[in-house]
């Protein structure tokens, strides 16, 4: 579908559709964006209830309207009331970023995915040649295999603390383990990149999402948590690499705001004001 490209005289209504969504860093990078490239929009937070969720898919069919991220934990309830979704949507049956066509209609994109995959190879990794760890089975997992599987990764493994979740996200090549497994020990002694999706770490009382003894120097560890979470400070007392998931989340940003305006994000800017919220 053909989209408007919006100029800077006009206002098109922009946010993040989520419960909770008070946390969210999106309004600090996108308005920063906006700003920058002197578009004059409002990038909003919309706290939306999973009853209210309808009601706040209708509203994005608003003229003047251009779209919206979705975080959780409507990702996967958005998609069907929505006239259509991507094919990267439709495999991850999760939906990130929604634009508004010219028409009226709601288009599903998910950014997640290809801004995971960048991010790691923006960190100087050659996923083709990894043996690759998963931590978890949720939502993030669908993407991080996406990203792993569409960079040619050969070697997968999915660790998840209930083992039929995990299994119901391999291929028939790709190892299922539930995190009490004796073999977890030998995954990760073999592995050479560790990618945590669960949300363990947000809290500092968090428990860790596997045995932090398990890691080792030959480990490259990324957590899409955004903050120096205990994983990622047992991965530097062991002398690993690691990253923690800020630049994925300012790349899956600026690859929606791409899809609003069909032109780059402002991806320097971005970063420096999501830095500057958390900071803040």
């Amino acid at each position: 579908m053909s989209r408007r490209v919006f100029g800077v005289s006009q206002i098109a209504a922009l946010g993040i559709i989520g419960d909770p969504v008070a946390h969210s860093l999106s309004p600090a990078m996108h308005n920063a964006a906006l700003q920058a490239l002197a578009i004059n929009q409002h990038y909003a937070r919309w706290h939306t209830l999973a009853a209210e969720l309808p009601a706040r898919v209708q509203s994005l069919r608003t003229a003047g309207v251009l779209g919206a991220n979705v975080t959780l934990p409507h990702k996967v309830a958005i998609a069907p009331l929505l006239d259509r979704t991507v094919a990267i949507a439709q495999e991850l049956g999760a939906v990130n970023t929604i634009v508004r066509e010219i028409d009226g209609s709601l288009t599903g994109h998910n950014t997640d995915a290809p801004a995971l995959q960048a991010s790691l190879q923006a960190a100087g990794i050659d996923l083709a040649s990894q043996r690759a760890v998963i931590l978890g089975a949720g939502g993030a997992a669908r993407a991080a295999l996406w990203a792993l599987r569409n960079a040619g990764c050969q070697q997968i493994s999915l660790i998840n603390r209930t083992l039929s979740s995990a299994q119901a996200l391999v291929l028939p090549h790709e190892q299922a383990l539930v995190a009490t497994d004796s073999h977890v020990a030998d995954c990760l002694a073999n592995a050479s990149l560790l990618i945590n999706v669960t949300s363990l770490g947000w809290k500092d009382t968090d428990p860790a999402p596997l045995d932090l003894g398990l890691l080792h120097a030959k480990l490259m560890v990324y957590d899409t948590v955004y903050r120096q979470t205990p994983l990622l400070k047992a991965a530097a007392a062991c002398g690993a690499a690691y990253s923690d998931g800020l630049d994925m989340l300012v790349r899956q940003a600026g690859l929606a705001f791409s899809l609003w305006f069909d032109q780059p994000a402002p991806l320097s800017v971005m970063r420096t004001a999501a830095l500057a919220a958390l900071q803040g």
